[in-house]
């Protein structure tokens, strides 16, 4: 009876505004999920049967060997360029530690339609081939396939792994490779025996999120033909028009995402390493000289090329064909200004949210704390349409319950007034964004620590006083890596906006996806431009940002 008294009295000492926001919050992103969930306590309707006994084995197979393939071939190319850039020094080195981070900027369905076309009959690749002389087999070049979708998700998606390995690698790493080094270790036994068991959690975390970026993605499987949950949930609610069995999919879909998640919590868990000193060393960048240091150079280059160099140029060809048509026009302005206009405000909403709940969190410093915290952050590990069709049930039903409301007004005795909204997507983008905003808050808390704060209390200044006048200025860097990170994940966000936006409402990303699936590639080369365009540019920022952080 202690630990809950003792909890009661903290939640008792804590209670303020600011506490009382974050309950709400944590509720309101959970509460689309239960309603999922939910569904699969009552009867199947007929549809789930033929769904169950013909469909469902080959949705499962097909996104357990995509997540495997992706995961294996992210894994070696992520970690390989981690270990690159940590360990060595080389010709072009500091170009290529920011610029392999840029394939993120491209969204993996804008890769796969300008792929597809450039390696067709038609395209670029074999028509240079066939002026050459050369009569290439159409096999080779067959991208609308498994191996195909694999080849995309890990050309733009390595970059997780990447990024996180690469930063444990300097960081904490040095004393363990410079002491393999010093005893005669060959630079890939430091690598297999040394590195890589050193950077498992990190590289687990990174692997985590291409794995639910994979499982989420609608895209690529859907113009690939591949069938995957994603691809079935969408099928089953707009091909059979049956919500019912969409929403039993996506419950089973969740409940299999929540065993991956305990799995590797569990796993990680099982492999702890701990230093056996206090400090750690930065690891020091050993001279690779002459062939050696032009060889990292050239892998560097080939990885950059085919993940971001090769179909950016591609598409700045088609657009050079086509912004006359696209660009300057009514419509392409509208969908520029909806885009930016609906992910500044859900923005807007996460980081409020993320500093207020960061805020409680750090300041309970208990389980509770943690615990609303790990809430917050839930949406990121769920699918898209998964989030879709739990918002979208949750709406419903409110629109439902205020019916009274609106036949008193005028609306009409059921309509659907908030569930053909925008609120409905900004609610949607808030749930499955909110962890982007909160991590960069979080880390912004962790490094500035307690002591400012306390000494303002200590002065007297209430908890809202301190957070303006003593936090916010210290955390300013790690709100603005916060607020680019969740812009450009909502700008480059497909499965919602396809499922939830209102009627005769486009953003850019759904726009390019509808241009590449009626065959317009050239005429999707303008919005896919400003995607990409606007992922780059945050990942510039955000990377000059880290390291005035760094130092």
């Amino acid at each position: 009876m202690q630990q809950p008294a003792k909890l009661m009295r903290d939640i008792r000492k804590h209670s303020n505004g600011w506490l009382w926001i974050s309950l709400p919050a944590a509720v309101f992103i959970l509460l689309p999920i239960g309603v999922i969930l939910v569904s699969l306590v009552g009867a199947p309707n007929e549809n789930w049967g033929q769904i169950k006994q013909y469909m469902l084995r080959d949705y499962v197979l097909q996104s357990v060997w995509l997540v495997l393939g992706t995961g294996f071939f992210t894994v070696l190319i992520g970690a390989s360029l981690a270990w690159l850039i940590a360990a060595y020094d080389f010709p072009m080195k500091a170009f290529f530690r920011w610029a392999l981070m840029l394939p993120l900027a491209v969204p993996p369905y804008i890769a796969a339609y300008t792929y597809s076309n450039m390696l067709s009959y038609t395209g670029v690749v074999q028509k240079t081939l066939r002026s050459l002389g050369v009569s290439p087999n159409q096999a080779w070049f067959d991208i609308m396939s498994m191996k195909g979708a694999i080849f995309i998700f890990t050309m733009f998606l390595y970059p997780y792994v990447y990024m996180i390995t690469r930063s444990f690698l300097e960081r904490q790493s040095g004393a363990y490779i410079e002491n393999a080094r010093l005893l005669g270790r060959k630079p890939l036994a430091v690598f297999v025996r040394i590195a890589l068991p050193l950077s498992r959690p990190a590289i687990a975390g990174g692997l985590t999120l291409v794995a639910f970026e994979a499982l989420s993605d609608y895209g690529v499987v859907n113009y690939f033909g591949i069938q995957t949950f994603s691809t079935a949930i969408f099928t089953t609610w707009f091909g059979m028009y049956d919500i019912e069995s969409a929403t039993r999919l996506a419950a089973w879909f969740l409940v299999g995402v929540i065993g991956l998640m305990i799995l590797e919590r569990f796993l990680r868990g099982q492999r702890r390493f701990s230093a056996t000193t206090s400090k750690s060393n930065p690891l020091v960048p050993a001279r690779l000289k002459g062939l050696s240091g032009w060889a990292a150079a050239a892998f560097c280059v080939l990885v950059l090329a085919l993940s971001f160099l090769v179909p950016v140029a591609q598409l700045f060809v088609w657009a050079g064909w086509t912004y006359a048509d696209v660009m300057l026009t009514a419509d392409f302005r509208r969908l520029t200004y909806n885009t930016v206009s609906v992910a500044l405000l859900a923005t807007a909403f996460i980081m409020l949210l993320a500093v207020v709940v960061g805020n409680v969190s750090r300041l309970m410093n208990n389980r509770f704390g943690y615990a609303i915290a790990k809430i917050m952050t839930t949406g990121y590990s769920v699918p898209g349409a998964i989030i879709a069709i739990g918002v979208l049930a949750l709406f419903v039903r409110l629109d439902a319950s205020l019916a009274p409301l609106y036949g008193w007004i005028g609306k009409g005795e059921a309509p659907l007034v908030l569930s053909m909204s925008l609120a409905m997507l900004v609610a949607a983008y808030i749930i499955r964004f909110t962890a982007t905003g909160y991590n960069s808050i979080e880390a912004g808390f962790e490094k500035m620590g307690m002591k400012y704060t306390e000494a303002s209390r200590m002065l007297g200044a209430g908890m809202t006083r301190t957070f303006f006048k003593v936090d916010l200025p210290l955390i300013k860097g790690s709100l603005l890596s916060g607020v680019i990170l969740t812009f450009v994940e909502i700008v480059k966000e497909l499965p919602l906006a396809l499922l939830l936006r209102p009627f005769n409402f486009d953003t850019l990303a759904t726009k390019a996806y509808q241009y590449g699936t009626d065959e317009r590639i050239f005429s999707a080369a303008v919005p896919s431009l400003f995607i990409i365009g606007v992922g780059a540019i945050s990942i510039v920022i955000f990377d000059h940002v880290g390291k005035r952080v760094v130092q």
